[in-house]
């Protein structure tokens, strides 16, 4: 096929866009650069429509992370909650992550007004934008038919779809990395200065999104701009040291920031144990999640009850087999076959640097989720998956010129490639058969399909029938990505997808499942509970003795389940309750909060993240998470409860004994002792100035 021909060599970076005038550069973004087929920029667009349609389907039925929804809906009501990145807009304690994906989602709310789309919007712009990006890049190096393979592979990447229809902030720190890639491809390329310092600002910002994972692709960056860039050694060196530089100022400056305001005058750092955001990037969101060392983390449980036991099988298990793993066996072949092609390249070999960065993203992050012994969630992988597409499209490219002009040892890689992965493909498929007509549509067409592909290319190969090979080539594609396309179009269907662990695909025992509570679904928290808002179990708190207050248990499944509070699925309380681990809150209870506020900062003190984040929605008002997510943080003391309550700031306080979740045992004595137990709602005591001794 003439449209697999390698590409040109890379022009020099400049010469190119200083000659080609405005007009031209703007006709080109829809035609595409004057040597590319025909078909190459409408292929990519039918890519970012598709990509863009996925995940903004049915965009009204996203429920969100409610946990991240509330710091945005404090946000916009408070520019010192906004900054700081905390659950209330009284600024009690933040969220245990950085501020900027909450950031980006404020902004988007503060101009358009709080609610659904607001929020997914710039969800949805950064997940189409890193496709393009993707395609870019691969495409630059390996070809158009490289990068259309790569952009396709992406969005068809099932827990990616499922991630971009969430509010987690994940798609925002895959599309800040890919950014950092962008730039610090062209520093090998040209060997200039700042394209890799505004790779490391890039991946900062990735830093001050998600912490310590923003990290992970960081030795595969040093070892090929170290290996691969076009310029000395003492250049490299030099240029590497002011880009870590950039890289630690762009990282650390929100943190040191932070860290030097007195705690007095800041909220606790959610998920830290010393209330600093140091602790919070070595321990809960750095070294915990990899060891489990954490305390906090401990709390939440070693992670096998959401992506399995870790082990180097963990990508391939029952839970995350068929959110990442497609096209894992073929990424690994592609990557070994191209690289002992490029084997005797020059070092500054622009594709060679290109497929070591993209095995080392991969690699790395492969390493990384598998070995972790901390919390882990299924939605952490959608990080992996630029890696796994661009090793497909440029991968796959390589290995087909190998097949169709190499010895006949290359004559059997690429059909075993095809092979090994269709057949993979269908064990994930069998995993999901009794789900749904999809999957096993998907199953037949794959098994035939790869079927047709691996005869197609092997009859081609001794027939020298070039355009059966291409035809084959084509089938395969289908092959590989059919799978994964049946389970992407179930997770932008399913409304329960999405939440505090987004998957995609039939349930196979993925921890907590949809939403633990309802996120915004109006233009603000009103008078009703959130769409999908909801309990875990566990004892219920605010409902009415009589019950007509409105309840509901929650189940759930887990492959190995640390505790049931761990593991359950959101239920809908039809807009009578509000809550999350900690419990239930009727609605009835809210609307009794609000009426009896009487001027105080906090509408109520409550034991947990998740329960706090749903009054939070549906009152409008500032709640009190004395306990951060999992319950076992040190954000409120008895002495600080105490201030609160004499100085008329907080009227209020639900105690709960759901296990883990429970209220700190020392306060819970205290205002059960020196309380006024409201007898309408259990659990619910009023404290006023006069109870504090």
């Amino acid at each position: 096929m003439t449209t697999l021909a390698p590409p040109p060599a890379p022009a020099r970076e400049g010469r190119h866009r200083a000659s080609t005038p405005p007009a031209s550069r703007i006709r080109r973004l829809f035609t595409g650069a004057p040597e590319d087929p025909r078909w190459a920029r409408p292929a990519l667009w039918a890519i970012l429509v598709l990509a863009t349609a996925l995940y903004a389907w049915n965009l009204t039925s996203i429920t969100g992370n409610t946990f991240y929804d509330a710091a945005v809906y404090s946000g916009t009501k408070s520019w010192k909650a906004f900054f700081f990145g905390a659950l209330d807009s009284g600024s009690f304690i933040t969220v245990d992550k950085p501020p900027f994906a909450l950031w980006v989602m404020g902004l988007s709310a503060r101009v358009f007004g709080y609610g659904t789309w607001q929020l997914m919007l710039p969800m949805v712009a950064v997940g189409t934008g890193s496709v393009a990006l993707l395609y870019r890049m691969v495409k630059r190096d390996f070809g158009v038919v490289a990068g259309t393979i790569a952009a396709l592979t992406l969005t068809l990447t099932p827990i990616t779809v499922a991630i971009n229809r969430d509010t987690n902030p994940d798609p925002i720190l895959v599309f800040l990395m890919l950014l950092g890639t962008a730039a610090l491809l062209k520093a090998v390329r040209t060997g200039r200065l700042m394209p890799l310092v505004w790779s490391a600002v890039a991946i900062g910002f990735a830093f001050n999104t998600k912490m310590m994972q923003a990290y992970v692709v960081l030795p595969a960056f040093f070892l090929v701009y170290v290996w691969a860039a076009r310029c000395g050694l003492g250049r490299r060196i030099r240029n590497l040291a002011v880009a870590t530089v950039a890289l630690v100022v762009s990282s650390a400056w929100w943190m040191v920031v932070v860290d030097l305001i007195p705690a007095s005058s800041r909220p606790y750092i959610g998920g830290s144990t010393d209330n600093t955001v140091w602790d919070l990037v070595i321990g809960y969101n750095g070294f915990g999640r990899i060891f489990g060392a954490s305390s906090s983390v401990g709390a939440q449980g070693n992670g096998a009850s959401f992506g399995g036991t870790a082990g180097f099988y963990r990508m391939f298990n029952e839970i995350m087999g068929g959110q990442i793993s497609w096209l894992i066996p073929f990424a690994a072949i592609a990557l070994t076959g191209a690289l002992v092609l490029r084997g005797r390249a020059p070092r500054t070999d622009a594709r060679r640097a290109a497929l070591m960065l993209w095995g080392g993203w991969f690699v790395l992050h492969y390493l990384t989720f598998s070995l972790a012994e901390g919390t882990f969630h299924p939605y952490y992988v959608t990080a992996m998956a630029p890696g796994i597409a661009a090793l497909a499209g440029a991968g796959g490219v390589m290995l087909y010129r190998a097949f169709k002009e190499g010895s006949a040892t290359w004559g059997w890689v690429l059909p075993g490639a095809v092979a090994v992965s269709a057949v993979w493909a269908v064990v994930l498929l069998r995993r999901a058969s009794g789900s749904g007509t999809l999957y096993t549509v998907a199953e037949v067409v794959v098994a035939l399909a790869g079927a047709a592909a691996v005869l197609g290319l092997v009859a081609g190969r001794f027939t020298r029938r070039r355009k059966l090979v291409g035809l084959a080539a084509l089938t395969a594609i289908v092959a590989l990505l059919a799978g994964p396309a049946a389970y992407s179009v179930s997770a932008a269907t399913t409304a329960s997808t999405n939440g505090t662990n987004p998957t995609a695909g039939p349930n196979t025992g993925g921890g907590m499942g949809g939403g633990m509570g309802g996120g915004p679904s109006g233009s603000k928290p009103g008078g009703s509970a959130p769409s999908g808002s909801g309990s875990t179990g566990g004892q219920s708190m605010g409902q009415p003795p009589s019950g007509t207050g409105g309840s509901s248990s929650g189940s759930g499944s887990g492959s190995n389940s640390s505790s049931s509070s761990n593991n359950s699925n959101s239920q809908s309380q039809s807009g009578r309750t509000a809550g999350g681990m900690g419990g239930e809150v009727s609605s009835a209870m809210v609307s009794y909060l609000k009426k009896h506020q009487d001027g105080a900062t906090w509408l109520v003190a409550v034991a947990t993240d998740q329960t706090a984040s749903s009054i939070i929605l549906e009152s409008g008002q500032p709640v009190i998470s004395m306990g951060g997510w999992s319950g076992s943080d040190n954000a409120m003391t008895l002495a600080k409860l105490k201030s609160l309550v004499k100085s008329g700031k907080l009227h209020y306080v639900v105690v709960s004994s759901n296990g883990g979740q429970s209220t700190n045992s020392e306060i819970a004595t205290w205002v059960k002792k020196h309380g006024t137990a409201v007898s309408a709602y259990s659990g619910l005591y009023r404290l006023d100035a006069s109870d504090v001794g």
